[in-house]
């Protein structure tokens, strides 16, 4: 069994939905055809891909299904991280019922929980902007979307801890991934390293970042590796992890 990540795919599958992310370049030229006959090439039945967050551009669950099948339909199992954008995201109940509906059998969340894949255990969470002008969402201003994100990361994390210890090995390695880089340039999120640091993660996979094609693929701080995995920056080819 191989593990792959990729983040930022923008799907927009459906018509109506007309958000086609061709616009920002060349870049992004027939990136859904390109994703899939790649995802085909290199992903298998018995994989596992965890997709990094701005999966669809979907304003609802229903709009969302046409995107959502044609991630089902791919290869593997898929692990599905929030990203800023899927505004389409309900409550896990909701996903559940409507996945059951539709016949949508591949797809899990990553939210506030952790999964025993293969050799690693995956945690994780959205994250949020660093800056000064991090936007407000409904009323809730950055330090509190920040809180959250914190206790999600900590609930997280705390599950995989949980799930290594119930399992036969012992020091299987915990991937955190995360949608929003902990860390970009001269910007860090110490809170969020802080609790990185403090449960022994190597591994930090994240994406949101866009038309940074020339920067070095891994970035090290506290002795902790951070890869960008946005689907432009690896070509809409799911990197491998395992």
């Amino acid at each position: 069994m191989a593990i792959f990540t990729i983040a930022d795919l923008h799907l927009s599958t459906l018509a109506s939905t007309n958000k086609s992310m061709e616009v920002f370049g060349r870049r992004w030229d027939h990136y859904t055809e390109r994703l899939k006959a790649n995802w085909e090439r290199v992903v298998g039945e018995d994989d596992t891909v965890i997709v990094g967050g701005d999966i669809s551009w979907a304003l609802s669950l229903e709009e969302a299904l046409s995107d959502l099948t044609f991630i089902d339909a791919l290869p593997g199992r898929k692990i599905l991280l929030k990203g800023n954008h899927d505004f389409w995201w309900c409550t896990m109940q909701k996903h559940r019922l409507f996945f059951e509906a539709h016949g949508i059998r591949t797809i899990s969340f990553l939210f506030n929980n952790a999964h025993d894949v293969g050799p690693y255990i995956v945690a994780g969470t959205r994250g949020w902007f660093q800056d000064d002008d991090a936007p407000s969402v409904n009323g809730a201003d950055a330090e509190k979307i920040q809180n959250r994100e914190l206790l999600r990361l900590r609930t997280s994390l705390s599950e995989a801890v949980r799930l290594r210890e119930a399992s036969e090995d012992k020091e299987r390695e915990i991937l955190v991934f995360t949608h929003f880089p902990p860390l970009w340039a001269d910007r860090e999120w110490t809170p969020f390293l802080d609790v990185l640091e403090e449960f022994g993660i190597r591994r930090v996979f994240f994406g949101h970042i866009h038309g940074q094609y020339a920067i070095p693929p891994v970035m090290t701080a506290r002795n902790i590796e951070f890869h960008l995995v946005s689907a432009d920056f690896l070509d809409f080819l799911p990197k491998i992890i395992h």
